[in-house]
Formats: structure tokens, sequence, C-alpha cells
């Protein structure tokens, strides 16, 4: 046993270093040895990873991302405005009705409160430039968005108790919400596509390195996601006539009684529909039934808030939110104004002021003034369906940018309704004539099928001559605000006579047409345009985004001499006569420099050799 123990010991002993000191040692062969090689294989790339595989799946699902934001934005957009419109059609027809007012809320004045409200809808909006782009830059592209479709809901909550005070005010918060949420989804959804590009072409050595994008690279995708915008979001008029059909037709009295002392329609008419019965309503709907349709609404409305919060992903990160807003409120205020100095916006403002005179005489002229003083209040969902579905399926036509130019969209929906409106000036239809029903029906589709062409095409358009900026919620907020200036005309003349509306609408229309193919004209010729100058940030922001590629690795105590304000002037040179060659070669990196600093100056939009380019 002594023995067998001895021998243990004897085993376990380490080995001893041989007596030559130049021969190698030897190293033990367990596990304690090869304990590196266990650790490399461990932390290293697995024997089956594939970089490049990775990379490519990350991008499909970066890209897969981009189409869930562009769908969720315009799902969200067209479920806000299915039960807006919803909600005031059924409104306003509810509170037309005189023994509806009489016997459900007496002497309240709600049609005092009805006239007030839509004044707020239609008047807040042209102040809309003023605190527009504050707003955006403030909150951000998707919490815009979020909170205006909030404002959408809150609106639908105040119907629960019809009053001065909540009618009101929540139309006036309609009224400002009205151009940022449409500026919101302009920019967003142009950004989608510029983000859609970079992930398709990651491996580019442009966009690794975050460099402009080649002119021309993003129409492709521009074109394409705001074509499924508008096919979506017109399916709200669609949507929008629901709570009438299910509901308020049943309600309803047929043509003969509605349209009983109506005398003339169409060209020859005045105001809306003049002589139209004070009660529409062959007997009150039930105050429970209403409640129930208001609070499927008011679910819609709330699903469309979490439809922005939850499924829209954000436009831009957090530190170019938070590097745009440092540039100071006063400079956003202004630069609004200073995008007006483009020539190409200036020329596009009466196609602006065209696009929402002929939306809103879609709905209170053609519809109104010539399809239901015709056919009835009953028809009413039939005329706004035709026209939504219309609006809707044609909207796929402005897909044509990709293999057509770029004018033949947008001036074919020109032609399209000058034919339309030449139409319409010389035509009154008699009033309760249901067999006119087909072609106004057709009227009313191809109406649809010219608003379609105009608003794809003018959003693409925009999206289109502005692809190089980062940032276009100040172009699309000029858009918008110009459509909210029409709206508010539309409102002023509701009482003129028919063939005035028309011939305004003619007037504008062919002016539109001629300054379009004016700036056409002058892009061809490659006639220079003035681009707004965005200030540089005031603070000093550190960030791997904001590191110079020259000077990166430099320190803040490297870089203080060079960054001396009075050290350079603005033309580039040194003030001090003493250039020793360390002080020039130091002034060769701050031209690079300041070059990069004055070419980011500019918010990318065409770039600066566009911008200094001379006319041929």
């Amino acid at each position: 046993m002594a023995a067998a123990a001895e021998n243990v010991y004897s085993e376990a002993e380490l080995p001893v270093a041989p007596p030559g000191g130049n021969e190698e040692v030897l190293q033990p062969v367990g596990p304690e040895g090869n304990i590196q090689g266990q650790m490399e294989e461990f932390l290293g790339p697995h024997p089956d990873y594939d970089e490049e595989e990775e990379e490519r799946k990350y991008y499909r699902r970066k890209r897969l991302g981009v189409v869930k934001n562009v769908v969720a934005a315009s799902l969200g957009g067209m479920i806000t405005y299915s039960v807006y419109m919803g909600l005031l059609q059924m409104q306003l027809i509810l509170h037309y009705d005189e023994t509806y007012r009489e016997v459900k809320y007496g002497s309240l004045g709600l049609e005092d409160i009805d006239n007030k409200m839509l004044m707020g809808i239609n008047v807040t909006p042209i102040v809309g430039l003023l605190y527009t782009p504050v707003l955006i830059r403030f909150l951000g592209t998707k919490w815009m968005m979020f909170l205006a479709s909030g404002i959408y809901a809150l609106f639908v909550s105040t119907n629960y108790w019809e009053r001065y005070y909540t009618l009101v005010p929540s139309a006036v918060a309609i009224g400002v919400a009205i151009v940022p949420l449409w500026a919101s989804l302009g920019n967003y959804i142009t950004r989608m596509a510029q983000q859609y590009y970079e992930f398709v072409n990651y491996k580019a050595e442009h966009v690794q390195e975050q460099k402009k994008t080649p002119k021309g690279a993003c129409h492709r995708y521009v074109i394409i996601f705001q074509s499924v915008f508008y096919i979506v979001f017109h399916l709200s008029l669609v949507f929008a006539e629901f709570p009438m059909i299910l509901f308020l037709n049943d309600y309803l009295y047929d043509y003969n009684h509605t349209l009983h002392s109506v005398k003339e329609c169409g060209a020859t008419s005045h105001g809306v529909i003049t002589g139209l019965n004070k009660t529409v309503l062959l007997r009150l709907p039930r105050s429970l039934f209403l409640i129930k349709v208001e609070s499927v609404l008011m679910g819609a409305a709330f699903l469309s808030m979490i439809i922005f919060l939850v499924l829209c992903g954000a436009a831009y990160r957090p530190t170019e939110e938070i590097d745009l807003r440092s540039i100071g409120w006063g400079n956003i205020f202004q630069l609004p104004f200073k995008h007006l100095r483009d020539y190409r916006l200036r020329l596009l403002c009466p196609f602006f002021i065209y696009s929402g005179f002929e939306m809103l005489f879609a709905i209170t002229g053609l519809t109104l003034s010539y399809g239901v003083c015709s056919l009835g209040l009953r028809k009413l969902w039939a005329l706004v369906i035709t026209y939504g579905l219309s609006a809707s399926a044609c909207s796929t036509l402005s897909l044509s940018l990709l293999r057509l130019p770029r004018p033949v969209p947008l001036l074919a929906g020109a032609v399209l309704h000058l034919a339309v409106l030449v139409g319409l000036m010389c035509w009154s239809p008699p009033p309760r004539k249901p067999e006119l029903e087909p072609v106004l029906l057709l009227l009313a589709g191809v109406w649809g099928v010219g608003t379609a062409l105009n608003k794809t095409g003018l959003s693409t358009l925009l999206g289109m001559l502005y692809e190089d900026k980062e940032r276009l919620d100040f172009v699309y907020t000029i858009y918008h605000w110009w459509q909210a200036i029409a709206i508010f005309i539309v409102y002023l003349w509701s009482g003129l006579p028919m063939r005035a509306k028309i011939a305004i609408l003619l007037v504008t229309l062919v002016v539109a047409s001629l300054c379009y193919w004016l700036m056409e004209r002058r892009l061809a010729k490659k006639v220079p345009y003035r681009l707004p100058r965005i200030p540089r940030p005031r603070h000093k922001v550190k960030g791997y985004r904001y590191l110079e590629e020259d000077d990166s690795d430099e320190s803040d105590s490297e870089k203080s001499e060079g960054e001396n304000p009075g050290s350079e002037d603005e033309g580039g040179r040194d003030r001090d006569s003493q250039g020793s060659g360390t002080e020039a070669a130091e002034g060769r990196g701050g031209v690079r420099g300041r070059r990069r600093r004055r070419d980011d100056a500019y918010e990318q939009a065409g770039g600066v050799e566009e911008y200094v380019q001379p006319a041929e």
C-alpha cells in the first residue's frame, strides 16, 4: 500500500526542467495547455457563418420595415380621414334637418354652431405656414402624425356632447392640424423612398460613405411609394360613406320630398342647392343608435392613432432631429418663405391652388349641385363612392412615370378636368331626374381619374424635384398651405353662381398648366434656381455622424487653433501673412473643412454645383 501511494504522488509531480539551458521546455499537452486555442475557437466566428449572407438578410428586413412604414402611414391617414369625413357628413345632414334641431336641441342655435365650426375648419389652416415647420421640428415627423390623428379623434369625441364649447374648439383644432398632418405625411413617404434606396444599394460606395446620392436615383421609389399612399388614401372616400349607407340612408326622405322646391341644377344654379327642403329626415334616429355609430367611429379613430404610434417607424434618427432643431426657431420660421425664392415652387403654386379647388368642387359642386340636385340625397353615397374608387384605382396611373416623361400624368389629369369643366359649364340637368344617374356616376368617375393624376402627380413631382433634400417638410408645407388657401376661397364662394365657380376653376387650371410647362422648360434649359441656406447648428455636436473625414481623430485641443474664427476670412484665405509649412498644411485642411461645411450649409437640394451653374 505504501508503495502504491508513493507511486501516485510521483506521477502527480510536475516535470523538472532539463539541465541544459538552451534546450526547449516542453509544455503539458492536457486541457490547460490548449486553453488558448479553445478560447479562440469560442470567441471566433462560427465556421458556418456567412457574413455576406447575414448582411443581405439584415438589409432585406430593413426594406420590409420601410414597406411596412409606408403601408401603415397610408392606412393611418385613410382611417383618420374616413372617420372625419363620414362623421362630418352625417353631422351636417342631421343638423340641417329643422325638426331634428328643434326636438333635440331647442334654442341651442345648432345651425349657427355648424357655421362657426365650418369656419374654424376652413379658415384656421391659412396661418399654417407660420407654425407647421416649427411643430414638425419640435415634435418630429412621426409624432406630428400621431398628434394630428389624436386631434381628429378629439373631434369625434366632442360629438357625444354637441355644444358650442365642444364642437367649435375641436373644429379649430382640426384646422390647426390639417397642414402639419399633410406636410408630415408627404415628408414621411418621400423619406421612406430615400431609405429604401439606401437599403437596396447598401454596397454602393456613396451609400456606405453617407455621400449625396446620384441625381434621379430615388425617383423610382418616390413614384411607387407615393402611388401606394394615394391608392390607399383615396379609399377614405369609400369608407366615409359607410355611416350613410348602414345608418342614415334609412331615415332620409326620397327625392320627391327633399327636392320638391328645387327649380334649377347645374350650370344655372346659385349656391349649392337652392330650395332644398328643410326637413330631410323621414323620422328621427334614436339617441342610443347615434351613440353606437359614434362609438364605432371613435374606435376607428383610436385605431389610426395606434397605427401611427406602433407600426410607423421613425423617419429620422433622434440625433438628426436634435441637430435640425438646434439651428434656431427663428430660422425655422423663416425657411418656408426662403423656399419660395426657388422658381420651381413659385411656378407650381397655381397648381397647388387648383389642387385644393378641384377636390372641394368635386364634393360641393359636382356631387351636390349636379348629382344630389337631380338624384336626391339618398344617392349621395353612390356618387362619392364612385369618385373615391375611381381616384383610388387610377392612382396607379402615376406609375407610368417609370416609363413616360415626367409632365405626362399631371398634364393628362389637367386636360381631363378641362374637358369635364367645359361640359359642366354648358349643362344644367333638370331636378328630380333619377334617369340621369349613369351619366352623373360617369362624370364622378372621370373627375376621380383627374383627381388621382393631380394629387399623385404633384406629390411625386415634389419628391423628384427635391430628392436630394433630407427634409421635405418645408416643401410639402408650402404645397398644402396653398391648398388650404384654396379651400378657404371655396368656403367663401359658396353663394356664387355655378358658372362663376367653373370659370374660376378653368382660369386657374389654364394658368397652372402654363406655369408648369414654363417650369419644365426652364429646367430643360438648366436655368439655375436659388436654394435656401440652412444655418449651421449653434451647439457643438459630438458623435460619429459629425466627425470630419480628415481630422476625425484630432482632440479638442488640437482643433482649437484651427477652428479659430478670426484666422480666416470668407474667401478661405488666411489673414496672417506668416505662412510656415505647418500653417500651410493646416490652411489646406481648413479649406477642405470649410468647403464641406459650405456644402452642408445647403439642404442638399440639387447640390452647390447646380446652384452656381450658369444659364445657357
